[in-house]
């Protein structure tokens, strides 16, 4: 079958409202002159239901019925304004529009260092304390019921009425959450997260407005409802500020904050379940502005369509960059899908394999739409090499899963209450439907052409830097147990300061097995992975115990683009190199492994080194089994010297020269070694010295450059004369 034939990989099918469209337009004359157009909603005939989808023409003395005419399918229209967000009925919305200007620091912004001299406030309930700010309750009802546009359409409320010097606080927009304000000291303010819609947990996301404020001050904020005990605020991270003021008057935006930051365990706690607290003091730096403080970058569904409509305006990149609605949530907001790759043509045979990437399944993990816009911005633009991944593969992008979520500041659940990449197995469609129309979508992607890889971006909590989680190849051949790690240790080589190799794993947990990344495994998909951006920095390189800021995370995204070009290059030099890297650290790895368990018996240990040597070395050959039972032969001699990690590591630098001599292969030997697909391997994933490994990560790439595309034109030449 020709390649311009399979449209429907380029243009998906939308879902649309007005399905029963083709059966109502029988009833109607469309060559009859329109005398007058009304809603059915605005007559009292009992015969028409109450609805703004028909409308009635006055023809010939009798209303004729028809539908009205489809808004814009794409979602993002190019004639008229963007489709509002639609919240659940009784959330309170204010009118005012919240936006924020795009600003990068010039310089490395700190993590923060403790001095021990913080403190842990306390705060027993007092009447006495002044209620500043109290959302609607929004749990009037068990589940989610209904949407509308704006929420809540009663009159807002605002507790305080005599402002003085107190802070005035507000949420009740996109993104933003906040429960209840308690002002307990003059400067000082006791805060409450609001848990996500229909659950009573996931108190992670925070961001709210401050106004009237004095600067000079040292105030004191502290959120006490966090539920999980470690934070990164534990590990150097600060709160981030916005100022309206300084944006206008000096152009500077989201930046880092805080002093005498604490994360500590509090007195609060029900039925056994124990809060946590976020503690900072902060001085403004203008009176009577209006600020915002937040968890991490927002970036809101408006955020995202406003960039989708720059794409649809621009007549270049719309020609390759398709938006269409991939589903509509529960609430009714739209789910984009994009399709970027280069017009198909008749001529191009050669079918092009597939990239998927998604984002936003966690709503308050906004560093994963950083990455993702950092992605778009690079392969929509106008470089060689975004040209050459356009030309050589299908990009399916859905880069806001949980619309919902994000609209009304959940930091993980959809409106259903749930997490929805727990569900991507489930088959309950109207309760996940972002879940079940993507997987949908990639089984009948598949069906068509090669999907090469599978990412979802997530953002991280409790540990620094970026990293993948993948799955292992445990129950298929040899090959693909390394196979699956070269991706992301290509990626850790473009990113040495950002991605850590040494921080990703390899495992399918039973828990996870719900997640976009193992089902899409399942379904045949090798190279399946999580990315995870920590929400605070990086312990790497130049920008060791420095936050990552905006442009940081969009530049993963470009290093991502950047590593598929390495990865499916054909000139294979770069994936064998890490192919044989990827040996050798496991060939370490299993060493230290067997020096870790000396006091294990001979034979307990030759029954794991076995195990374990068939997971780093498929060849199987008897010199190497003969030279590793040797050496636990010696270990089982000298176990009773070996108990320091000093002197471990003195024996193992004393076998160093031979170890190096039975690892050693030529590129051909490694070639063949690679396609043996017809055993079974383990995945074993002990603790390895990051500085070890990280000693692979600073082997640099032969530098290609724009030889790669050249490379790629030859090779596809080849292909297609044949």
């Amino acid at each position: 079958m020709p390649e311009d034939s399979e449209k429907e990989d380029y243009s998906d099918r939308t879902i649309s409202d007005e399905s029963d469209e083709d059966n109502f337009m029988k009833f109607v004359n469309e060559d009859s002159h329109r005398c007058a157009l009304l809603t059915a909603d605005s007559i009292s005939d009992p015969f028409f239901p109450r609805t703004t989808q028909i409308l009635l023409e006055y023809q010939l003395g009798r209303w004729v019925p028809r539908l009205r005419e489809p808004r814009d399918l794409y979602g993002v229209s190019s004639s008229g304004p963007l489709s509002p967000t639609r919240w659940p009925y009784q959330c309170e919305v204010i009118d005012e529009k919240v936006q924020h200007i795009d600003w990068t620091p010039s310089y490395l912004e700190p993590v923060y260092t403790p001095t021990g001299l913080e403190m842990e406030p306390l705060y027993p309930n007092s009447k006495e304390d002044t209620v500043v700010y109290l959302a609607e309750d929004a749990y009037k009802e068990p589940c989610f019921v209904y949407s509308r546009v704006g929420g809540n359409r009663t009159p807002l409320k605002q507790p305080v009425d005599n402002y003085d010097n107190t802070l005035t606080f507000e949420a009740r927009f996109e993104s933003g959450n906040l429960q209840k304000v308690v002002k307990v000291a003059e400067y000082e303010y006791q805060l409450t997260v609001r848990p996500d819609l229909f659950t009573n947990k996931h108190t992670q996301w925070y961001y709210f407005q401050v106004a009237n404020t004095q600067a000079g001050i040292v105030y004191r904020f502290t959120i006490i409802n966090f539920t999980k005990p470690a934070s990164l605020y534990s590990r150097g991270m600060r709160p981030l500020f916005y100022s309206e003021k300084e944006a206008k008057a000096h152009n500077i935006g989201w930046q880092r904050i805080g002093d005498q930051i604490k994360y500590y365990r509090n007195n609060q706690g029900q039925e056994g379940c124990h809060y946590f607290s976020l503690t900072w003091t902060f001085q403004f730096p203008h009176n009577k502005d209006t600020c915002y403080f937040a968890h991490c970058y927002p970036y809101t569904y408006t955020n995202l369509q406003e960039y989708l409509s720059t794409i649809s305006h621009d007549s270049v990149r719309s020609k390759f960059c398709k938006i269409r609605v991939l589903c509509h949530t529960i609430a009714r907001n739209m789910v984009y899908v994009l399709t970027i790759t280069t017009p198909l043509k008749s001529t191009d045979s050669r079918k092009r394999k597939a990239v998927i990437l998604t984002a936003r399944v966690h709503p308050g993990e906004t560093n994963s739409s950083w990455i993702m816009k950092g992605f778009l911005d690079y392969i929509l633009g106008d470089s060689s090499d975004a040209q050459l991944l356009r030309d050589t593969f299908i990009f399916k992008v859905v880069p806001m899963l949980n619309p919902d979520g994000v609209i009304v500041g959940n930091y993980r659940c959809s409106l259903a209450g749930r997490d929805l990449n727990r569900n991507y197995t489930s088959l309950l469609k109207e309760s996940f439907p972002s879940v079940w129309y993507t997987r949908n979508m990639i089984r009948r992607l598949m069906e068509k052409r090669e999907v090469i890889l599978y990412c979802d971006l997530h953002g991280h909590s409790r540990k620094e830097n970026i990293f993948m989680y993948g799955c292992d190849g445990s129950d298929r051949c040899k090959a693909l147990y390394l196979q699956q790690r070269i991706f992301p240790l290509m990626l850790s080589k473009n990113c040495p300061d950002k991605f850590s190799f040494s921080a990703c794993k390899f495992n399918v947990q039973k828990s996870k097995e719900g997640t976009g990344r193992v089902v899409m495994w399942k379904m045949g998909i090798r190279n399946s992975f999580t990315m995870e951006a920590t929400f605070c920095g990086s312990t790497l390189g130049n920008k060791q115990g420095t936050h990552f800021n905006t442009k940081d995370l969009e530049s993963v995204g470009y290093h991502f683009c950047d590593s598929l070009l390495d990865y499916c290059d054909p000139d294979r030099t770069k994936y064998y190199q890490c192919l044989k890297e990827l040996e050798e650290m496991e060939k370490h790895i299993n060493l230290e492994k067997i020096l870790e368990y000396s006091d294990t018996s001979l034979k307990e240990m030759t029954l794991d080194l076995e195990s374990s040597s068939r997971g780093s070395d498929s060849s199987e050959s008897n010199e190497s089994q003969t030279y590793l039972l040797k050496l636990t032969s010696q270990i089982k001699s000298k176990k009773k010297h070996l108990k320091t990690k000093k002197e471990r590591n003195s024996t193992i630098a004393s076998h160093q020269n031979t170890r190096e001599e039975q690892e050693a292969c030529d590129k051909g030997h490694l070639v063949q070694r690679h396609r043996e697909s017809n055993s079974d391997v383990k995945d074993i994933k002990p603790n390895v010295s990051d500085n070890y490994i990280f000693d692979y990560f600073r082997r640099p790439f032969p530098n290609q450059g724009v030889e790669r595309r050249k490379l790629y034109l030859i090779e596809r030449q080849k292909q297609l004369k044949s």
